[in-house]
């Protein structure tokens, strides 16, 4: 093989490793994220700890709608204060006030940055795809706790309020419901 392609064969081997490792950074950063709270990043767990303090933090609920999502989309209520340890059970709402069956997703962070390893999800409608019918209100659960673990950080023992917020995209729906849209004439497709 002569200088030029053993030069250009390595430059594929380059541009192969690169596009793999681009392709990993994405599960590699989600991983990061979740495992130190990094970003506001929260935690999943299945089931809250044994422990629960007799300090308390406000937890506050924040709630948005990316632009071009239809919906209406809120917290049930704005604050709540909460034992550290203690599983909590809060509520969003979602309304569709579109004539037409809309699916969406949730992103979801809290702040400060601090408390994200430590603020615990159980259960949350953002695990999953909600789809709403056209009208349809719904009332949507968080099941959650924050670590005692917070506590002992040197950063996360400061805090005193955790703010928990959630972005609704749309998102394209599923074949089967979108055959059962109705037409413009009103017709089903």
């Amino acid at each position: 093989m002569s200088a030029t392609g053993k030069t250009a064969a390595k430059l594929v081997g380059v541009a192969v490793v690169m596009a793999s490792l681009s392709f990993a950074a994405v599960p590699f950063y989600d991983w990061f994220c979740r495992v130190t709270g990094f970003g506001g990043t929260t935690s999943v767990a299945t089931a809250a700890p044994d422990t629960i303090l007799d300090q308390t933090i406000q937890i506050r609920f924040d709630a948005s709608t990316a632009p071009g999502m239809p919906w209406q989309f809120k917290p049930v209520q704005r604050t709540m204060t909460v034992r550290i340890g203690e599983n909590a059970l809060a509520f969003y709402e979602a309304y569709n006030p579109t004539s037409r069956t809309v699916g969406g997703t949730a992103s979801y962070n809290v702040t400060p940055d601090a408390a994200g390893g430590y603020f615990s999800k159980i259960a949350c409608f953002c695990f999953t795809e909600q789809v709403l019918k056209p009208g349809e209100r719904v009332e949507m659960p968080v099941s959650f706790f924050v670590d005692p673990e917070i506590v002992k950080d040197r950063e996360g023992k400061f805090v005193k309020e955790i703010t928990l917020s959630y972005t609704f995209y749309e998102t394209p729906l599923p074949e089967e419901q979108a055959a059962l849209e109705p037409a413009a004439d009103g017709t089903l497709n």
